[in-house]
């Protein structure tokens, strides 16, 4: 019983003292009893329980209903004005505002689990429902923290559960051409990536609101939505959207679209963790010669570099770099002058040895460059495509969670998204640390700062995760979760 109080590790002491680890099944009705050809009888079927069902939540649960295989059978949500049209679609889907309650006394009567919360949520969720059997879909980023990817990477290899990770983009043609493509020669070994985003779409670099303490709205419990985050009074403007610009909460640009752009080169060149990262970041001045110091927010815009070991993909080690708040890099000369780059405010360049590609958001529009190479070539399908592309994600993890562990394959289980969420998380390690600031006293007695993160590389262990060359920045590696909040043991 004790290995059963880990799991959630929150504040709920009697979580799971009434639920068995082993998936409890669903009474099994015949299917010639129900009758009708084309009829799917309710064991052929996947019962889902939703944690965050507003918002991506809600689109995310009805792309499951509609593949016609999945009963959306509980609701979850801290808000009840985002709930709202998710219980007005599923009435008779009982409804939580709880996710430990939802698990403690329904883990028997559901097989699967969608997270779709903030991402600081999203590891202690995601774990405690596969360690109690459950199929998990869940919202990219994967997780908020690097220590939290590479914990349940570990987790999809021991649990017996089909993961899938909210990257759509990863189930679409796009990508498989752009590898099709590249294993043909088409652009030789590749010697440099760019991905660039128009995000953030909400406000970052700026300071906490001073305003005086606000209301909580009644619809809202508070203190459930904050979960791991460090306790802090409520603010308005915060939930739903713009708690992506701080840290406490969201992963930036990143955790938006990184999932969505690096996707295509991760895949097509086969990369594994990076081994250092570097970084300049958008400033803000508050005054003359005065730069804004906000650490709880993430900054404007950002350029990171990652250096990654080189395989046979590559041409050596090979530099992929990230741009964000608008910034993009500079065209390639290939491409014609009214021809958008990337999907316009954002994209994917892939440089090789003997030309290059591009692609938009979840890599569709694969082009080669020059564009009029796109229609001129014809390369063997090696991949087979997703019935539906990138909208057929949802029926691929449902189907695959119906047929068992092991049974079908999925374009984006942990064991791939794990990995992928950990690259962008260190590239986020890099921002976070140009705000790393020590303080000193001047030889005029005054205290100054310095910043030892800004202007550097890091060099990244990835076995140990760690930066091996700026202690204070492995804080960022694994946050303290708030008192009566704990990440359960693999």
């Amino acid at each position: 019983m004790e290995k059963n109080k880990k799991i959630l590790g929150s504040s709920r002491r009697d979580f799971i003292k009434s639920t068995a680890l082993a998936t409890a099944g669903i009474s099994i009705i015949p299917r010639h009893v129900l009758g009708g050809p084309g009829f799917t009888a309710p064991s052929d079927k996947l019962v889902v329980a939703g944690i965050g069902v507003g918002g991506k939540g809600q689109s995310d649960i009805w792309s499951f209903h509609q593949t016609g295989k999945a009963d959306i059978a509980f609701l979850c949500d801290v808000d009840d004005r985002r709930a709202k049209t998710s219980r007005e679609r599923f009435p008779k889907a009982k409804y939580y505002k709880d996710w430990r309650e939802l698990l403690d006394k329904e883990s028997k009567n559901f097989d699967a689990v969608s997270v779709s919360t903030p991402d600081h949520n999203h590891a202690i969720q995601t774990l405690a429902a596969m360690q109690l059997g459950k199929h998990v879909y869940v919202q990219k980023p994967l997780t908020h923290d690097i220590y939290e990817a590479r914990a349940l990477t570990n987790a999809a290899k021991k649990y017996d559960v089909v993961t899938q990770m909210g990257n759509q983009g990863s189930s679409g043609d796009g990508v498989r051409k752009m590898r099709e493509w590249f294993n043909a020669g088409l652009i030789g070994k590749a010697k440099e990536v760019y991905c660039f985003t128009d995000r953030p779409v909400w406000p970052q670099g700026i300071p906490w609101p001073a305003e005086k303490k606000a209301s909580v709205p009644a619809e809202l419990d508070w203190d459930l939505w904050l979960g791991t985050a460090p306790y802090k009074e409520y603010v308005n403007g915060l939930v739903p959207f713009n708690w992506r610009g701080w840290w406490d909460y969201g992963t930036g640009a990143l955790g938006d679209m990184g999932c969505h752009l690096i996707e295509a080169p991760y895949r097509v060149l086969d990369l594994k963790y990076p081994k250092n990262v570097e970084c300049s970041v958008g400033s803000v001045y508050v005054d003359e010669f005065k730069r804004g110091y906000f650490p709880e927010s993430c900054p404007p815009s950002s350029h990171v570099t990652m250096t990654f070991d080189g395989n046979e993909n590559t041409d050596g080690d090979i530099k992929l770099h990230w741009m964000d708040g608008g910034i993009q890099p500079t065209r390639p000369e290939e491409l014609g002058p009214n021809e958008v780059f990337g999907d316009g405010g954002n994209g994917v360049l892939i440089i090789g040895t003997k030309g290059k590609m591009m692609c938009g958001t979840y890599g569709e529009n694969p082009q080669l460059l020059p564009t009029s190479r796109t229609n001129e070539v014809n390369v063997p399908k090696q991949f087979d495509r997703v019935p539906g592309g990138a909208n057929g994600h949802y029926g691929q993890w449902v189907e695959a969670a119906i047929a068992g562990p092991g049974k079908k394959e999925l374009s984006s289980p942990f064991e791939i998204a794990g990995p992928l969420t950990e690259i962008l998380l260190i590239a986020n390690l890099a921002i976070r640390g140009t705000d790393i600031r020590r303080e000193k006293t001047n030889a005029n007695g005054n205290i100054e700062f310095e910043y030892p993160g800004r202007y550097i590389q890091m060099i990244w262990d990835s076995d140990n995760m760690r930066v091996e060359n700026l202690e204070e920045a492995n804080k960022f590696v694994k946050r303290d979760y708030r008192d009566g909040w704990k990440l359960g043991e693999v």
